[in-house]
């Protein structure tokens, strides 16, 4: 931030607007209170069919899966549960990457619905913790429907044959959609530092799911790194790799759009 020069040792003085900003930074922030404004009751109903009907479907392939269940499934089952940590890990960076850096709020359909949390999030990051288990899981369990719907297909349809040589795949299949569903939920705990259940500090402690420390990095201004969510196993790799620099290079030299422009634009917000 700009100030003024002043003698040794002395912290330089902020100007009027950016005192305003750093005032204003968090619920009380004005972009903040806009964007919280835009959450509509129609969205509201879209989040509670969403999760009523991905945990019915939860409830029904489980109960199938463990019918199927053999010991010498165990070994390919260990490594389904790892390979759709790792997948659903990526996927989480690659969709929040997508909606913190480019769209805007004021796209139709999706802006209000899906982007406008992302930049409320970051001008605001203890929202979520403000957000109960519908509004933090509705959008995420919606993504779900469709792979749960299919497994759900195939236990009407198939041979208890052909399932049987399935399972270890579905086991995979289903992994990948439990971490995918409940993304914002391990996140929201990412920025919950009271009255988290001791299984959750102790899964964050041991990096089964995302750390709160570990998170706090993605929260620095520009918010431009470290951007998976379910694990966070991929982070510190895709940022040696120069990943998501690369792809928002490759996208600015095609499109000539600016990365986080909409985001900046909320954040800059003073009144």
């Amino acid at each position: 931030m700009a100030g003024t020069e002043d003698g040794p040792g002395q912290q330089p003085e902020l100007d009027e607007d950016e005192a305003a900003y750093c005032r204003r930074w968090g619920a009380q922030h004005a972009g903040a209170r806009e964007l919280a404004a835009l959450y509509s009751p129609g969205k509201r109903f879209q989040e509670w069919c969403c999760v009523v009907l991905c945990f019915s479907l939860i409830a029904h392939n489980v109960i199938h899966l463990l019918l199927l269940a053999r010991w010498e499934h165990t070994p390919l089952v260990m490594l389904g549960v790892v390979a759709g940590a790792l997948i659903a890990d990526f996927l989480s960076g690659l969709v929040h990457w997508g909606a913190d850096t480019w769209g805007s709020v004021e796209l139709p359909i999706v802006g209000k619905a899906f982007i406008r949390p992302f930049r409320e999030h970051h001008i605001d990051p203890t929202a979520i913790t403000r957000h109960d288990f519908i509004e933090t899981n509705g959008d995420n369990c919606l993504v779900t429907l469709l792979p749960l719907l299919n497994m759900a297909y195939k236990f009407r349809t198939q041979s208890p044959e052909a399932l049987e040589q399935l399972f270890p795949w579905e086991c995979f299949i289903f992994c990948l959609i439990i971490f995918g569903t409940f993304t914002n939920q391990i996140h929201k705990w990412s920025h919950t530092y009271f009255g988290l259940p001791r299984w959750v500090t102790l899964l964050q402690d041991w990096h089964i799911i995302l750390p709160r420390k570990h998170h706090r990095i993605h929260h620095v201004s520009p918010h431009e790194t470290y951007f998976c969510i379910t694990t966070g196993w991929l982070n510190y790799p895709l940022e040696k790799m120069g990943f998501w620099r690369r792809l928002e290079d490759l996208i600015q030299g095609l499109t000539g759009e600016k990365p986080r422009a909409d985001d900046m634009k909320w954040a800059q917000k003073i009144k």
